[in-house]
């Protein structure tokens, strides 16, 4: 027996000692996933019957499905030849480094538990948070995403959200909306408190418990200036926002009270 037909031998043997394990590893990877995928679907199921929220189903499910992943490539690797000790070992240490590299991902973690451990909104709830407002869509591990009033997706770090003022609008069912409305100091304020909270009773999404108000906010340069508070339910809010805006001004200039607005005024200089 020549070198080259030693040599192949020996190839052939490697090939087919690595080959058996690879193909264990694909199998042990393929029948992994689909019991990883069972075991998620029956903890959702379990936690459905059990009436868990909706945010903390997610959120554990997300951090299981994570887990089980990392079970798998480790038994993986260990068919494949790997030391699962050594490789143990090795995770530790870049798992630190890792750690002391994606500190901020580490703070959006404990983040995303401090959430599910108070609870301070849950999934629909309508939040404003970091300058955004929206409803709330997902609270996954390191991010909650909500849906913006435009129908965009704002994604904010559970660290950042968690840490900083967040606003429940959704809580108490019922939003007070701020306006402000300025007539003119010839109006007459009696009739004009009249007129507004006319509109503001008329509209069939204001509620009237609580009662609206409108009381005289300010005496400003050029306006008397009306605190007009509608109350609403939470998803009305925009609809009795922008209603009784125009409805004001429709009000207003039917009873003959002016809005006040910069007039510009031509003088004519003699030859």
């Amino acid at each position: 027996m020549d070198f080259e037909q030693i040599e192949i031998e020996k190839w052939l043997d490697i090939a087919l000692e690595y080959g058996v394990k690879l193909l264990g590893a694909i199998v042990i990877w393929i029948i992994g996933s689909w019991i990883i995928s069972k075991l998620l679907n029956g903890i959702k199921t379990v936690m459905s019957k059990g009436n868990y929220d909706e945010s903390l189903q997610g959120f554990l499910t997300n951090l299981a499905s994570w887990g089980l992943k990392i079970v798998l490539i480790i038994v993986a690797l260990g068919t494949l030849g790997v030391e699962t000790t050594s490789f143990a070992a090795i995770l530790a240490a870049a798992g630190l480094a890792v750690g002391l590299a994606l500190q901020g991902s580490l703070s959006n973690f404990a983040g995303g538990v401090l959430i599910m451990i108070f609870k301070p909104f849950k999934l629909g709830d309508l939040i404003e948070a970091q300058g955004e407002i929206g409803a709330v869509k997902e609270i996954a591990i390191f991010t909650t995403k909500l849906t913006g009033l435009s129908n965009k997706e704002i994604i904010i770090p559970n660290g950042t959200l968690s840490n900083g003022n967040i606003v429940n609008y959704t809580t108490s069912g019922t939003r007070r909306v701020d306006l402000t409305f300025g007539v003119g100091y010839d109006s007459d304020i009696k009739k004009t408190k009249e007129v507004l909270m006319q509109v503001l009773t008329s509209h069939p999404l204001v509620l009237k418990d609580p009662a609206p108000t409108v009381n005289v906010s300010e005496l400003a340069d050029s306006s008397i200036n009306f605190a007009v508070r509608p109350w609403s339910k939470s998803a009305d809010y925009w609809t009795v926002y922008f209603d009784v805006t125009e409805n004001v001004k429709e009000a207003l200039d039917a009873a003959g009270i002016e809005i006040p607005y910069p007039h510009q005024v031509e003088i004519h200089k003699e030859a």
